[in-house]
């Protein structure tokens, strides 16, 4: 007896990622958060156009924007990766149950065993929270496989809050110290992360031509709440940059590896 099966809906995702448009700009947020003026240059297409494909993307969750503290005329917009593994999974899911790719959740790769550690630098105003947060959870999440380093451009001293958050998930803060860019002004980097639009403007070049990256997140300590208000603040500040370095790590591993083989 031949087994009949109802056909499966096209899932709203796949329609929304399969305009060529759509698609490039997912593939360019992937990495890093852009202004929509550096989005227009980057896929070659009008304002008007670029405009009209990122609220699509919007509508549906997939991008999210934020207002620049640099530039409060300017919008940067950002590729919300938790969602859109969600809804990639469901996708494969709903033509197939084997086809869920990551069921018990995204798991990590090793990269302490990589031959090549790679040199990591965030970069923030003040070096107190964000970039600080940065750098201890990147070479906890790493195992000691890559070189994470932070910095600022007006250094002050780590948030106690800053502290405190990483300490509550078990991650060691020992060493950790406001420091100017300088410090790193000759000195290679594979990757320079910006996490402060302020800090973008002013980034420094430094030797080797590093990539360079940009996550836009608001600076917690400029939370006008109470002081548990202003807690939580870092907590979701920890977990947004969790997120964000679940991902990369994921991608620094796949191209060690690759540069590996064909060494």
């Amino acid at each position: 007896m031949d087994i009949t099966h109802s056909p499966v809906s096209l899932p709203t995702f796949l329609k929304l990622a399969a305009h060529e448009i759509r698609w490039h700009l997912l593939s360019v947020l992937a990495y890093s958060d852009y202004r929509v003026q550096e989005l227009v240059q980057m896929i070659g297409q009008p304002p008007n156009l670029v405009s009209y494909h990122l609220r699509q993307l919007r509508d549906q969750h997939v991008v999210t924007e934020r207002r620049s503290t640099a530039d409060e005329r300017a919008i940067y917009y950002s590729l919300d990766l938790e969602t859109v593994s969600t809804l990639y999974q469901a996708a494969g899911e709903a033509l197939h149950p084997a086809l869920r790719l990551f069921p018990d959740g995204l798991s990590l790769p090793d990269v302490s065993s990589l031959a090549s550690r790679q040199r990591v630098l965030f970069l923030c105003t003040e070096n107190s929270a964000r970039s600080q947060m940065a750098e201890a959870l990147l070479r906890h999440l790493s195992r000691g496989g890559l070189e994470v380093f932070s910095a600022g451009s007006a250094p002050t001293r780590v948030h106690p809050f800053a502290l405190q958050v990483l300490e509550a998930s078990g991650i060691d803060t020992t060493g950790l110290h406001a420091k100017h860019f300088d410090t790193f002004a000759d000195q290679p980097f594979d990757r320079v992360i910006t996490v402060c639009d302020r800090v973008r403007e002013t980034c420094p070049t430094f030797p080797s031509d590093p990539e360079r990256i940009h996550w836009s997140f608001a600076d917690p300590a400029q939370d006008a709440g109470s002081v548990e208000h202003q807690y939580r603040a870092f907590e979701q500040t920890s977990l947004q940059l969790t997120t964000r370095l679940r991902f990369l790590m994921i991608h620094l591993e796949r191209e060690m590896s690759t540069n590996r083989m064909h060494e």
